[in-house]
């Protein structure tokens, strides 16, 4: 997991790059989850349905190159043939049946909260001595509760939770990612004004 310490000065200098790169795209990217998060709380069913789609067409995807690869590489390995075979199954499945789909969904996004929260707590745990840290101690409880929420109402609440969940994920996710950036961007002012 990241490591944050107290020579963060330092490491900016040699990662100047780097740490732009991070400021300026975990700015739009936290608004951009925002809005997302925000989208999939005022209309969840939508939500649900645009995720299955993604997922679904991705798996789709996912089969048709796994054949391609298997057929330029290996045409009698059953294996990739197989592999192939269940993601696009498993895509074209999902579609077809939606409801069905959305529920399947909803215990992959029960796995997802919860080690989302196993990660939010070892970043939180990592970033312990910095003002910041109790921001993704939040976000890791929150990811912890809403998979709790999520394997108590499955299936039958998957239609709304997915969408639901998945926007409030995506919600402090972002506000998460905006305070990180705005962080840096502090540090960086900061250096700046003890050089001068």
């Amino acid at each position: 997991m990241w490591k944050w310490n107290d020579n963060l000065n330092a490491e900016m200098n040699i990662n100047k790059n780097l740490i732009d790169s991070f400021k300026k795209y975990s700015k739009v990217g936290g608004i951009l989850f925002i809005i997302l998060g925000l989208i999939g709380i005022v209309f969840p069913i939508v939500m649900s349905l645009t995720t299955l789609a993604f997922v679904s067409y991705l798996m789709i995807v996912a089969g048709f190159f796994s054949g391609w690869l298997t057929w330029q590489s290996n045409k009698e390995d059953w294996a990739g043939w197989l592999k192939s075979f269940i993601l696009v199954l498993t895509g074209l499945f999902m579609i077809i049946y939606p409801t069905l789909g959305i529920a399947t969904l909803g215990l992959l996004f029960a796995i997802y909260f919860f080690m989302d929260a196993f990660a939010g707590f070892g970043l939180a745990y990592s970033l312990k001595p910095q003002k910041i840290w109790w921001l993704w101690l939040f976000n890791a409880i929150t990811s912890l509760i809403l998979g709790v929420l999520f394997v108590i109402g499955w299936p039958f609440s998957s239609m709304y939770l997915v969408g639901l969940l998945v926007g409030i994920s995506l919600f402090f996710d972002g506000i998460a990612l905006l305070t990180g950036g705005i962080m840096v961007d502090k540090v960086e002012q900061t250096e700046k004004a003890e050089k001068k």
